[in-house]
């Protein structure tokens, strides 16, 4: 998965189909979101993922309404797909669900 630097960077990286995950490095939940992560991005070779620590981007996170973190959203050609953003833990199936519901 590619760390996100920049808003810029952001912007380049959804032009094509694309899975953005939002994290921090000191939420719970985005520690069990490391549980099953690879397996995500392994099963789904389609999607380009990438990683926005939200602290470090944090008026990227606010111009994109990210209040809960982790948080996805499928992009594109530069376009918002959906978004599964909340502050509940997110489980794998559920994580796949979403994303199966992106490109049906």
């Amino acid at each position: 998965m590619k760390k996100i630097e920049s808003k810029e960077m952001f912007l380049e990286n959804i032009q094509e189909q694309t899975m953005a995950v939002f994290s921090a490095n000191w939420c719970p939940d985005c520690h069990f979101l490391k549980t099953y992560i690879d397996d995500l991005v392994n099963s789904n070779p389609d999607w380009n993922f990438i990683y926005i620590d939200r602290d470090q981007n944090v008026d990227l996170c606010i111009e994109l309404g990210i209040l809960g973190i982790p948080s996805f959203i499928g992009y594109n050609k530069g376009e918002e797909l959906g978004r599964f953003v909340d502050k509940n833990r997110k489980t794998q199936a559920e994580v796949q669900t979403f994303m199966n519901g992106l490109v049906g």
